[in-house]
C-alpha cells in the first residue's frame, strides 16, 4: 500500500532530536508542577514525620479518649499530627503543669474543678474552662446488704437515709473532685434547717471517721468484704464495678439536691504548636459526634448533656432524668474545703526548727538540752493530728546550706509515710549546730513561700516555728522587709497562719507576735524550756480545734 506523503512528513518531525528533547521537557514540568499534589495525596493516610498531639487524661476517661483517636488518621486537619493519650492522675498533671516542666498537650480532668486549682499552684496560664467531653453524675455507692436495710428495691434511699444510717468511707476532698462534690452536697442537705451551720458541722464529721487517700481504696478489691457500707463515687465507677464484679454489688443512691457532675473538659493547654492545635481540635470534634457517643455509653459514661445512651445494665440502678450540674463558682468550693479542713482535723503543716548553738544549753532542773525537750514535744505533739495530715520540716541556723540559713530534713509527706519511713527518727537525731547563729527572717520567708506554692485546699495549712532566739542573721532581709513580703504573700483565700513556738529567756516574744500577726497566726512562749511539752500542746491544741467541734 502507497504511504501518503504528508503522513510520513509529520513523522520525521516527531522523531527529530528537537522534538523529542522539547516534548521530555513538557513531561519534566508537568511532572514537577504535579509533584506537591502528588505527595500530598500519597500522605492522605499517613506522614514520615507527624507531629505528635500529647494528652493526658483522668484514668477513666483515657481509655476511651485512645479508642477514639485511634480511629482518626494521622493527618488531622492541616499538618501532620499523631495523637498519644496518657493515664494521668489529675492532682499529679495539676502539680507538673505548675511546676512548668513540660507537660501535655491538652488536658482532660475528671472535673473542671481541677483547672483552678492548677492556676492556684501556679500554673497561671491552664485556661479557665474545657470542653466538656462526657459527664457522669456524683452518687453514694451504697452497699447491697445497707440498701436491703433502707427499703431498696421498693423504695429508693435518699443521702440523707444514707448519711444518718451506714458507715460511709470518704477519698482526701484535697485530691478528688467526687469528695468535694459530695461535700457539697452534704451542705445543700442543710438548706432550710433550724441552723444549717450546725447541720453541716454535723454531717462533715460523720464523713470524718474514714477518710481514705484515694477513690480506689473505696471499692472492695477482687471480691472482698466492702471496707464502708457507703461512699461518694461516680455513677460511671458503680456500673463499671457492678459489671466486672461477682459479688458486693452497690446501688448509686442519687442526691435529689443540686451536685456537681464530673465533666471531663477536654483542655488545649497554651504550649500546643500549631500543628497540635490542629490535631487536637480535630479530635475533639469527633469526641463530639455520635459515633464517639457510642464508646463513651460503652464505658458507662454519659453524654456531656446528661443523656444515658446506649445499653446499661437493667439492675434498675441508673437514673436516666439526671442532668449534669455545673461545678460551682471557686469561692464556694474553697469555702467548703476549709469547713471540712476545720471538722477533719488534718493538717498540711511546714515545721522550721532552730538548730542554732543555743538549742544545745541545758534547761534549768533537767539534764536534757533545750534541743532535746523540743525535739521530745514535738514528736509527742504529732500525735493530735490525724495520719493523714501532711508534714515538712527544714533546720534553720546560719548557713545551713551554703549561704542559705535553713535547709530540709523532712519532705512533705503524712505523718504515716514519715513513720513508715523513718522520717521520725531522723527527727530525734538532730543536733544544733555548734557556734549557729539564729537566722530566723530569711529562713521564715523562704518556708511561706514553699508552703503558699503548695498550699492545699481541704487541710489546715500553716507554718510552725520552733525557735529559742530571736534573728541574729545580720545579713538577713531584715524585720521590715519581711512583714511587707509577708503581707503581699498572704492570701485570705488560702489561709496560712505562722504559728510562732518560743522557748528560753532569750526569745524575743513581740518579733515572733509581728511575724504571725501579719499572717494571721499565734504566738506560744514560755522561758521555761522544760514546760516545751505543754506550750506545744496547747498551739497545737488551738490550731487544731475549731469550734464547735472542740466544744464536742
Amino acid at each position: 500500500m502507497q504511504r501518503h506523503p504528508a503522513a510520513a512528513a509529520v513523522r520525521r518531525r516527531l522523531t527529530s532530536p528537537v522534538v523529542l528533547l522539547s516534548a521530555l521537557l513538557v513531561i519534566a514540568l508537568v511532572a514537577w508542577l504535579s509533584f506537591p499534589y502528588v505527595r500530598d495525596w500519597l500522605a492522605g493516610s499517613g506522614c514520615d514525620a507527624p507531629a505528635p498531639v500529647e494528652i493526658a487524661a483522668a484514668p477513666d476517661i483515657a481509655p476511651v479518649l485512645a479508642e477514639v483517636a485511634r480511629t482518626l488518621p494521622e493527618r488531622a486537619g492541616p499538618g501532620c499530627v499523631r495523637v498519644t493519650v496518657t493515664s494521668a492522675d489529675s492532682a499529679g498533671t495539676a502539680e507538673a503543669l505548675a511546676r512548668g516542666a513540660g507537660g501535655p498537650d491538652v488536658w482532660v480532668p475528671e472535673s473542671s474543678l481541677w483547672l483552678p486549682r492548677a492556676r492556684d499552684l501556679g500554673a497561671w496560664d491552664v485556661p479557665e474552662s474545657g470542653q466538656p467531653v462526657a459527664s457522669s453524675p456524683v452518687v453514694l455507692a451504697l452497699a447491697d446488704d445497707a440498701a436491703d436495710q433502707l427499703g431498696w428495691p421498693g423504695q429508693a434511699p435518699t443521702w440523707s437515709q444514707v448519711l444518718g444510717a451506714a458507715s460511709v468511707g470518704l477519698s482526701d476532698p484535697g485530691r478528688d473532685p467526687v469528695a468535694v462534690a459530695a461535700l457539697l452536697g452534704v451542705k445543700e442537705l442543710t438548706v432550710g434547717t433550724a441552723d444549717p451551720s450546725a447541720t453541716l458541722t454535723a454531717g462533715l464529721r460523720k464523713l470524718t471517721t474514714h477518710v481514705v487517700a484515694g477513690p480506689e481504696e473505696l471499692f472492695p478489691r477482687q471480691d472482698g468484704k466492702p471496707s464502708f457500707s457507703a461512699f461518694p463515687a461516680s455513677e460511671r465507677a458503680v456500673i463499671t464495678h457492678n459489671a466486672a464484679s461477682g459479688e458486693n454489688k452497690f446501688v448509686a443512691v442519687y442526691p435529689g439536691v443540686p451536685v456537681p457532675s464530673l465533666d471531663y473538659p477536654f483542655v488545649l493547654l497554651p504550649k500546643a504548636s500549631e500543628a497540635a492545635r490542629a490535631g487536637a481540635e480535630g479530635l475533639l470534634r469527633e469526641l463530639l459526634q455520635p459515633g464517639a457517643a457510642q464508646a463513651f455509653a460503652a464505658a458507662g459514661f454519659r453524654s456531656p448533656e446528661g443523656q444515658v445512651l446506649g445499653v446499661r445494665p437493667r439492675d434498675g440502678r441508673t437514673n436516666t432524668a439526671s442532668l449534669p450540674v455545673r461545678p460551682p463558682a471557686q469561692d464556694a468550693t474553697d469555702a467548703i474545703l476549709q469547713v471540712w479542713a476545720g471538722v477533719n482535723l488534718s493538717a498540711r503543716v511546714q515545721v522550721l526548727l532552730d538548730v542554732s548553738g543555743s538549742m544545745s544549753a541545758v534547761g534549768p532542773g533537767t539534764t536534757q538540752s533545750r534541743m532535746q525537750l523540743t525535739v521530745q514535744a514535738a514528736t509527742q505533739g504529732m500525735g493530735l493530728f490525724k495520719p493523714t495530715t501532711e508534714l515538712g520540716l527544714w533546720l534553720f541556723s546560719t548557713e545551713l546550706d551554703g549561704d542559705k540559713d535553713y535547709r530540709e530534713l523532712l519532705p512533705m509527706r503524712t505523718i504515716e509515710q514519715q513513720l513508715a519511713t523513718g522520717g521520725l527518727d531522723r527527727l530525734r537525731d538532730v543536733r544544733p549546730k555548734p557556734g549557729g547563729a539564729t537566722g530566723l527572717y530569711d529562713s521564715v520567708l523562704a518556708a511561706y513561700q514553699s508552703a503558699l506554692r503548695n498550699w492545699q485546699p481541704g487541710k489546715i495549712n500553716m507554718v510552725v516555728v520552733l525557735t529559742d532566739g530571736r534573728n541574729e542573721d545580720r545579713e538577713s532581709i531584715g524585720a521590715q522587709r519581711l512583714l511587707a513580703e509577708l503581707g503581699e504573700l498572704h492570701d485570705p483565700r488560702k489561709p496560712l497562719p505562722v504559728i510562732g513556738i518560743g522557748i528560753g529567756p532569750d526569745i524575743d516574744p513581740s518579733e515572733l507576735r509581728a511575724i504571725s500577726a501579719v499572717t494571721g497566726g499565734q504566738v506560744f512562749t514560755t522561758e521555761d524550756p522544760t514546760k516545751i511539752s505543754d506550750v506545744f500542746y496547747q498551739a497545737l491544741g488551738q490550731i487544731v480545734c475549731r469550734p464547735p467541734g472542740c466544744r464536742q
